[in-house]
């Protein structure tokens, strides 16, 4: 399963907490990024934070994937969990009839 993770940095994250846990995080990043875990990662352009595209079994997969981060663990961060999948939408535009034509 696709989930999209967005990060929400805590009101009670110190600049102090984070620099001493952020190489631990960039560590962790890496393993699940070469693990196909992590299958793209994002710097946001319109605050601090990050957006990461998981495939994970199921959203309680990705939920306990997310809670061993050490920015998470920390108090630092927390993430919205978003699952996704194909655009459904589409198969609405067209008939049965157009469908197998075209295969």
């Amino acid at each position: 399963m696709k989930i999209i993770a967005i990060d929400r940095i805590m009101p009670s994250a110190s600049d102090e907490r984070i620099r001493e846990v952020v190489i631990q995080e960039a560590i962790h990043t890496w393993v699940l990024y070469s693990n196909d875990v992590i299958r793209e990662l994002y710097f946001r352009k319109d605050r601090p934070g990050v957006v990461l595209v998981l495939e994970c079994p199921s959203v309680g997969d990705a939920r306990m994937l997310l809670s061993s981060f050490p920015l998470v663990k920390a108090g630092v961060i927390e993430f919205d969990i978003i699952p996704v999948g194909y655009f459904v939408p589409f198969g609405t535009l067209f008939s049965q009839d157009l469908m197998e034509r075209l295969h």
